[in-house]
């Protein structure tokens, strides 16, 4: 499974890549694979350096809210670091 960060877009050149800030994380991603028109400081999902689709203000504010808590949690030792392997051990499936 695939969990993908709303990222906003920050900048978008002429050859369609665009820069996005992935939670203070600054990236290059290209914008091929989305069939509508994609403005700086709207949010897009992205997978492997590609932008695959736009989410909503809201929607990404949402989830953007969500992770920040999880790391939070994660920092004072609330939520284990491994929890995130959905209880599956290395090697296992």
């Amino acid at each position: 499974m695939c969990l993908s960060i709303p990222s906003k877009v920050v900048e978008i050149d002429e050859n369609n890549m665009a820069t996005v800030d992935t939670m203070g994380v600054r990236r290059q991603v290209t914008l091929d694979l989305i069939d509508e028109k994609v403005e700086v400081g709207e949010y897009v999902l992205i997978h492997v350096g590609f932008a695959m689709g736009k989410i909503s203000k809201e929607d990404a504010e949402e989830s953007l809210k969500i992770y920040e808590e999880i790391v939070q949690m994660m920092d004072i030792g609330e939520i284990d670091h491994d929890e995130g392997t959905m209880g599956r051990r290395h090697g296992s499936d």
